[in-house]
């Protein structure tokens, strides 16, 4: 059983069927967990400890869900000395090694080879010539199978060597310190949920695995349709995208808003429609819903998506193609829990937290003992997102106050080439400036200058750093080009740090590198109305 040494932390002040052609209580809780030490503590240590004896429990920590973000908690829990359980009721590693993030990056590395070589010019230029390039299908679906596999047994091992207990089964909480999977049950002092999502599918359309798909259908690769048109031209629809079109099929995004990529920086998104939508096989159509969706037959029938008006709902056309693919952005994987028996009432299924991702209840009161990070939150839906929110719970429940800089974390669509970004997009922070009354500055530059990119003859893509003009505070960065997923880091860590825009200007890259992408775009800073 496991008798908890509680510390109490000091306060923390914190300021007609269409062609192909035609188109997320600021209090830490009172009862935290210590840090377990054979040190004996300092003496003016002592009088802010004291010994919680009211209940033993199993654990100190209890994760229910066993994906990134409940691996990455459970990692830093048992490095923080904390006896821990993960509840897991499918398979180890969740949606991002299972049927995410991890084998579509597969999918695309194969696939992305498969568009190099079938680029003569691009070879041609590098002194190359190649024959007949062909791919097998299974092949490439295997790889995506083969890296899930091994990454899943990587975390298994991970955590086990650790000495955390994997629990299998479904879990449902009976109270806030109890939770029941399969027929047995546990307790802890604190509990995790991290639960992630499942892809969100709008009214009216009909899933049947194989003609409508999501992503997790998606990733199987079973068969390349002719003609995919994707609903939602967000990552995940991009990335499969560049997926589908390496492999010969032609694509048509059905986007409900005025802009494809509606996310995106519009400088950035007017870049990645010339680079990755113009010259492939891939139009468009915007403004409208995908209002009914029928599956088909391969080969036999067509899938048939009727159109309709975003703003009059009014049916404006159907299209028939070989297979629909729906992107629409995910849903939180909550129910089944029994949340309402720890008084949480859910926000379009998302958990409410606070910023130090304690769960609340019905009246927006912090719930001892229990935490939400990830998807279930809705926060920020990204695997990494979800880990570092575990970690900082963690540091909470050890009397560390610690609270994420969501502004902080990067993001990174994996198309060819690349497109990342930390914090706001530039259309944001002008908003923002004239909201506060502050002005921004906005940096450039080209990947086009570049020396190791013109080395590789992919120089297409650029980076903008956008910044308060008085203070210097970094307010986002945004990268497209190759390997722009790797080089957004020094952005991000420099707004996790609390840095200026002007601090980076004399950081040294080395040369030849993409990384000088980012330096040429911190020399252009010049000084603040602050200095």
């Amino acid at each position: 059983m496991s008798t908890m040494s509680c510390t109490m932390a000091a306060p923390t002040a914190r300021a007609a069927p269409v062609s192909r052609a035609g188109f997320r209580k600021n209090v830490c809780g009172q009862r935290v967990v210590a840090r377990r030490s054979r040190v004996a503590p300092k003496a003016n240590d002592r009088a802010m400890t004291m010994k919680v004896t009211a209940h033993d429990y199993d654990y100190d920590l209890v994760i229910i869900g066993a994906g990134v973000g409940g691996h990455g908690a459970a990692l830093h829990a048992v490095e923080c000395g904390l006896k821990t359980a993960i509840i897991e009721g499918g398979v180890i590693g969740g949606t991002c090694v299972n049927r995410g993030c991890v084998p579509s990056k597969a999918l695309l590395a194969a696939s992305g080879r498969v568009r190099e070589m079938h680029d003569a010019d691009h070879l041609k230029m590098l002194g190359i010539e190649v024959g007949d390039v062909r791919f097998e299908r299974q092949g490439i679906a295997d790889h995506a199978e083969n890296l899930a596999s091994t990454i899943r047994n990587n975390l298994t091992n991970s955590m086990k060597g650790l000495g955390v207990d994997i629990l299998l089964g479904n879990a449902t909480f009976r109270d806030n310190h109890t939770v029941s999977y399969g027929n047995k049950k546990c307790t802890a002092q604190n509990i995790i949920i991290a639960t992630g999502s499942v892809p969100f599918v709008p009214p009216g359309i009909d899933i049947d695995g194989k003609t409508v798909f999501t992503s997790d259908d998606a990733l199987k690769l079973e068969w390349l349709p002719d003609w995919v048109a994707i609903i939602g031209s967000g990552y995940i629809g991009l990335e499969f995208s560049d997926v589908y079109t390496a492999l010969g099929s032609d694509v048509t995004f059905i986007e409900a808003m005025p802009k494809i990529m509606p996310g995106f920086d519009g400088e950035i998104a007017k870049q990645a429609e010339r680079i990755l939508i113009g010259p492939r096989n891939i139009d468009y159509v915007t403004n409208v819903l995908a209002t009914k969706v029928t599956p088909g037959i391969p080969g036999e029938k067509p899938v048939t998506i009727e159109l309709s008006d975003f703003k009059t709902r009014e049916v404006v056309d159907v299209m028939e193609v070989d297979a629909c693919l729906v992107a629409t952005g995910r849903a939180p994987f909550t129910d089944g829990l029994g949340l309402g028996s720890i008084n949480v009432e859910t926000q379009r299924g998302f958990v409410p937290v606070n910023e130090r991702m304690q769960a609340l209840d019905k009246d927006g009161e912090v719930i001892e003992g229990v935490w939400c990070i990830g998807d279930a939150n809705g926060k920020m839906m990204l695997a990494h997102a979800a880990s570092a929110q575990g970690i900082a719970a963690i540091e909470c429940m050890c009397g560390r106050d610690k609270v994420l800089n969501h502004n902080s974390v990067p993001a990174a669509c994996f198309t060819h080439p690349e497109v990342s970004f930390v914090g706001m997009t530039e259309e944001q922070a002008r908003a923002k400036g004239e909201e506060e009354g502050f002005e921004v500055t906005v940096k450039k530059t080209s990947f086009k200058a570049n020396s190791k990119a013109l080395a590789e003859k992919e120089a297409d893509g650029m980076a903008k750093l956008i910044y308060r003009s008085d203070t210097g505070e970094i307010l986002g960065m945004w990268i497209m080009g190759l390997h722009a997923a790797d080089l957004i880091h020094e952005a991000s860590n420099a707004v996790n740090q609390g840095m200026k825009a002007q601090d980076l200007k004399f950081a040294v890259h080395a040369h030849p590198t993409l990384a000088e992408v980012v330096d040429e775009v911190f020399k252009q800073v010049g000084p603040t109305v602050a200095r």
